[in-house]
């Protein structure tokens, strides 16, 4: 449905898009996801029109549209603040698209009345958007989004300012009505957990790049450099030294523990660093101390714990090795009820590390 072809953007020596080249199925939700400045808004406005490109081409429903305005491209957006007409009612808001395509005012607003049942919000066809919650305003925008029937949906982090409850519940119902309208929907966020819950697929940005796409469970597990890795969650990030080569890539730790590294051989040279990931989740923390061992098949080091903070679902633990800090994430009640000051042993398999050379790229 939308073809992305080498789309770059500028603005003066800034490059906002570098280059970016993207398919999106039809029907297919797909998250742009990246942090603040990566590009991502700039990229969605340049599909919507708002931002013309410097090179590249976009393609939707196999028409290029790259020097069409953007009120005659088969696409509606919903912006971050909404932008609902706050001197009409609800439904003229979301009659609105129909109303300047020259529907008539019965057809209009027979179609608003079904938009605004697929988004839950009939009772309020008569009220006032500025009455509305932030949820039931989101709930507008979407509603007046799809009622012209777009070919694709874009939608510029429209769940931002909604407290962390109601973002939420919103990215459910989000789901659900994709799912029911099958229209193809390109989401920017920030936000992790919501490019998780919302995504068929996720395009990571960073600096104007289009770094890695795939389904969130693939971006996540095999991430294809360091950003990624780090940007999709609070990685233990260790830099260590390559001792053997010959007998099976061997790195040394911090700790002092040396332990096998499941890469290519020939992407290492003795002496190299090598930067090995530890996520949070992955590592097993247990109260009975037992002596740090080198080799075998995995790695136990000594650890004091300096910190239990409860987070609601999990429990976060920040512990001391020596003069490295590590953090572990335990589901509530699996942490064994540790507290500052204990001593306890982590674990780790090396096959269950992700490794990077000092550049960030990928060692596999």
């Amino acid at each position: 449905m939308l073809e992305l072809d080498d789309l770059t953007v500028t603005y003066g020596d800034l490059t906002a898009v570098d280059g970016v080249s993207l398919n999106v199925r039809d029907g297919e939700l797909c998250c742009l996801l990246g942090p603040s400045g990566s590009g991502k808004s700039t990229l969605l406005r340049a599909v919507a029109g708002f931002e013309p490109p410097d090179r590249g081409r976009v393609r939707i429903d196999g028409q290029d549209v790259t020097d069409m305005p953007p009120h005659r491209r088969p696409t509606s957006m919903v912006f971050q603040d909404w932008a609902l007409f706050p001197t009409k009612s609800v439904a003229e808001n979301v009659a609105f698209g129909p109303k300047m395509r020259g529907v008539g005012r019965a057809d209009r607003r027979a179609a608003a009345q079904e938009a605004l049942k697929l988004v839950e919000m009939t009772d309020y066809a008569e009220a006032d958007p500025t009455d509305l919650s932030g949820g039931q305003q989101q709930r507008v925008a979407l509603a007046r989004s799809l009622i012209v029937e777009p070919d694709l949906l874009l939608l510029d982090e429209p769940l931002s300012s909604l407290d962390r409850g109601l973002r939420e519940t919103m990215q459910v119902e989000l789901k659900r009505i994709h799912d029911r309208v099958e229209t193809t929907m390109l989401y920017v966020t920030h936000d992790q957990n919501e490019a998780f819950t919302l995504g068929d697929r996720l395009g990571v940005m960073e600096a104007g790049r289009l770094v890695q796409v795939g389904t969130p469970e693939a971006v996540y597990t095999d991430p294809v450099d360091r950003f990624v890795e780090s940007f999709l969650g609070s990685p233990n990030l260790i830099t260590c030294r390559v001792v053997d080569v010959d007998e099976g890539p061997t790195v040394e730790t911090p700790f002092g523990v040396r332990v096998p590294a499941p890469v290519d051989p020939d992407r290492l040279t003795l002496g190299d660093d090598l930067v090995v990931s530890l996520r949070p989740e992955r590592l097993s923390v247990t109260a009975v101390p037992a002596a740090a061992t080198d080799g075998g098949t995995g790695a136990s080091v000594l650890a004091t714990v300096v910190e239990r903070v409860y987070r609601g679902s999990d429990v976060r633990l920040r512990l001391s090795v020596d003069e490295t800090e590590l953090f572990v994430k335990r589901p509530i009640g699996a942490d064994g009820g540790l507290a500052a000051g204990d001593e306890v042993t982590v674990r780790w398999a090396p096959d269950e590390a992700t490794y990077f050379d000092t550049s960030g790229a990928r060692c596999r």
